[in-house]
């Protein structure tokens, strides 16, 4: 059965729920600033008492205020309406940020690596303030851990929030880390701890970005996203009433909080009347969205003889 553009073929059916997502531009603004003066402040003390941590972690602090930035220009774009060349807006400009920010991440702890072995290897003379460098840390657990909280409502459901969240996290990680390692010289006057504790930190940023990394990236080719019970979903489509089939199923993500679908579903051959076929689609939709999460369904009714000739078809059976 073709396509039809009358409304009372009823033969398909598009339906996105408006979803606003949740702007957190006001964050924004008050972890840029913040970081922003706290890098500064770091980076002055760093070189004057020659920490490696505490340059490392100005060096991850700059890349977080590149990554609030960037994080804040996608959160931006998420709210722009669709347009003739960009149908479902710039939506999809927030998957591609964390993906981003998740490489930067996994490069800011190579780096720390490379540095923290290069400073055991050969072991800079340090200078005896590690008061100071305590001080300076001390404020770093501050200004991050606030960072952090002000992102913490929104990285469960959102993988942009969730990349800065993680940013600041780490980085009141790093500064807690440096506090400790201060403590340690001043005890034993062992300053290869300096570079040890930085190995630690970068692995564990390694560790802790991983998970980001491969959702980011998963989003990014368009697989199925990890919320959706695609199992389920399946068989919700196999055992609708008067359908026998369904093929050309694809679900994706066209934001970081946003999931579509389009399928194409094989009706029996007794035939529906408009009205029956108006109340399955509507039915369909409305499950889709509330079971399932689908924010924007494209669901196409066919008979099993138009079936039959549609491209890059597949079964529930296969």
């Amino acid at each position: 059965m073709p396509l039809l553009d009358h409304p009372s073929s009823h033969s398909h059916h598009h339906c996105h729920h408006h979803h606003i997502p949740i702007s957190f531009g006001r964050a924004f603004v008050i972890g840029i600033a913040a970081n922003t003066s706290y890098l500064i402040i770091e980076a002055i003390w760093g070189v004057l008492c020659h920490s490696l941590s505490l340059l490392a972690d100005a060096g991850h602090n700059l890349f977080d205020v590149i990554t609030l930035v960037a994080a804040w220009l996608a959160d931006y774009l998420s709210h722009k309406k669709p347009s003739p060349s960009f149908t479902y807006g710039l939506r999809r400009s927030t998957i591609l940020i964390a993906f981003i920010n998740a490489v930067l991440l996994i490069v800011v702890a190579g780096s720390i690596m490379w540095a923290a072995v290069l400073h055991l290897l050969n072991p800079a003379t340090p200078l005896p303030t590690e008061q100071g460098m305590m001080i300076i840390a001390a404020l770093g657990i501050i200004v991050n851990g606030f960072s952090a909280m002000l992102f913490s409502s929104g990285q469960k459901d959102d993988l942009n929030i969730r990349s800065v969240f993680l940013h600041m996290l780490f980085d009141a990680l790093s500064s807690f880390s440096v506090v400790i390692a201060g403590v340690l010289i001043l005890l034993t006057g062992s300053h290869w701890i300096d570079p040890a504790l930085s190995l630690i930190i970068a692995a564990t940023i390694c560790f802790g970005t991983w998970s980001l990394l491969k959702d980011s990236l998963h989003m990014t080719l368009d697989a199925v996203p990890k919320k959706i019970n695609a199992s389920g979903l399946k068989t919700y489509l196999r055992d609708i009433p008067g359908i026998i089939d369904f093929h050309d199923l694809h679900i994706w993500s066209i934001s970081t909080t946003e999931t579509a679908l389009t399928v194409h579903l094989v009706r029996s051959s007794i035939p529906l009347t408009p009205q029956a076929e108006t109340k399955l689609l509507g039915d369909i939709i409305h499950t889709l969205h509330q079971r399932f999460g689908i924010a924007h369904s494209t669901v196409q009714i066919e008979t099993q003889d138009y079936a039959a000739f549609c491209h890059h078809t597949y079964t529930h059976t296969v």
